[in-house]
């Protein structure tokens, strides 16, 4: 049993004082404390920690390569999704490994433990499967066995180039699946996994309304239990297309064509009107927030005020990885409904500060859409915990949930100290474990790729 403890710490109750926490041989949380004597190691700040509902780990290497005008006046996601075509024609399963543990191990830094892992890069350039059909599955894999983080992978059914069932373009050749080849192709990845933590999780991502048929959904949504995520309505186009194929908005067809429920997280979901926001909340699905790379790619603003007041839930992603920061995505979520409606501490609610109520979500939601047993210091739940600097000079004289506004607000993941996913010790003073190692093969890939665009 190792046993932490902390002089202040956040509990699903509210936060406590003298919290001692053990952690058993499995990684779970034995037994939670409060007013107790210091023991076992100490820490000042302790806090549950989230996952990462939404990640394509190679889009890292991207980071800082897009940011030219392209010979289109008017630059846009479109424009992005060409260039970013392009570039991972060119990776391997040797730099896609490199690029996910290096990512993976950011988001550890960070405050992040779970990595859930959107993954459509499944086939060689030209689209030619690999004799191992789930040879990049096991990539991310291998890379989660470097890292130590938690995760969950969510193998994506990518069909076709379009809702009118369109062949897939040249940059798209390397994702294809149909219904028969997304389930063997499953399989083979839920093998891949096997050598990985029991807090390791297997789920299923039709890409989108555009990329899958309505009976391709349902039959990737039958193979097997575990979460299914979807990007949706993340593009003013993608609604145009869908409603012209389909005569229904995106939100609006699924809900009336699939039970949307609790195991399902919509990713973006950007473009919705007021009615879809409250229908889809009502479901009990996660809504997959990425701030940050929803600014990048100009896709709009979630309307986080509408949704939380429906009782909606969400968590937060790093989606294409330019900037890993846990602290960032909350604050640009923030942010963003401040700005559209000129108002301050949009999210925050009565005996709750915005830092928490953003918090909250992003345990609560990135757990669920994770389908993992985290987001709480409570027994029999992983033990996802992070810690904060307690010297941070931003922190002095801080306290309850005014330490979280302050982190979120006044500064940055700088402040996040040591980190534990299911009970492993990753992070050390700010420092993961293997860092050197996992940042040496990277920047070789790196050195390798720096011509693909």
């Amino acid at each position: 049993m190792t046993v932490l403890w902390a002089d202040r710490a956040l509990l699903p109750d509210g936060w406590a004082r003298g919290v001692r926490v053990g952690i058993d041989g499995a990684g779970r949380i034995g037994g939670v404390a409060r007013d107790t004597p210091p023991e076992g190691e100490r820490h000042a700040i302790l806090l549950p920690a989230p996952a990462n509902l939404h990640s394509h780990a190679f889009q890292r290497a991207m980071a800082g390569l897009t940011e030219r005008r392209g010979p289109d006046p008017r630059d846009s996601f479109w424009t992005w999704r060409q260039l970013m075509f392009r570039f991972l024609d060119r990776l391997t399963p040797e730099d896609v490994e490199a690029i996910a543990a290096f990512v993976q191990m950011e988001m550890l830094e960070a405050g992040y433990t779970c990595n859930v892992e959107f993954h459509y890069l499944h086939h060689a350039p030209g689209g030619q499967p690999y004799d191992n059909l789930a040879e990049m599955s096991a990539r991310i894999a291998s890379a989660a066995g470097q890292s130590g983080i938690g995760l969950t992978l969510l193998p994506v059914h990518y069909q076709f180039g379009g809702c009118d069932r369109r062949a897939l373009g040249p940059g798209q050749a390397r994702f294809g699946t149909d219904p028969e080849g997304f389930a063997r192709l499953h399989e083979a990845a839920g093998a891949a996994l096997a050598p990985l933590p029991a807090d390791t999780a297997l789920g299923v991502a039709p890409h989108s309304l555009r990329a899958v048929s309505p009976e391709g959904l349902r039959a990737v949504t039958t193979l097997g239990h575990g979460p299914v995520h979807m990007h949706l309505a993340e593009q003013l186009a993608e609604v145009e297309e869908v409603q012209a194929a389909r005569g229904a908005r995106p939100v609006e067809w699924l809900l009336a064509n699939m039970a949307v429920d609790a195991r399902w997280c919509l990713v973006h979901c950007t473009q919705m009107q007021p009615h879809e926001t409250r229908a889809l909340a009502a479901t009990g699905a996660v809504a997959g927030l990425c701030p940050i790379t929803e600014s990048s790619l100009g896709d709009g603003i979630f309307d986080a005020v509408r949704w939380c007041g429906a009782g909606g839930r969400l968590g937060i992603g790093s989606d294409s990885n330019i900037r890993i920061a846990l602290s960032e995505e909350l604050r640009t979520l923030e942010y963003s409904q401040r700005l559209r409606d000129r108002s301050r501490a949009a999210l925050a609610r009565p005996g709750a500060s915005t830092g928490r109520v953003l918090y909250d979500a992003a345990l609560r939601g990135g757990a669920q859409a994770a389908g993992r047993a985290a987001g709480a210091i409570a027994p029999g739940l992983w033990a996802d915990l992070l810690t904060l600097d307690g010297a941070a000079i931003d922190l002095a004289g801080r306290d309850g949930d005014t330490l979280l506004d302050t982190w979120i607000f006044a500064g940055d993941d700088r402040m996040v100290r040591d980190v534990w996913a299911a009970g492993r010790p990753l992070v050390r003073d700010g420092r993961h474990h293997a860092r050197d190692a996992i940042r040496e093969a990277y920047a070789a890939t790196l050195h390798r790729l720096r011509d693909a665009l």
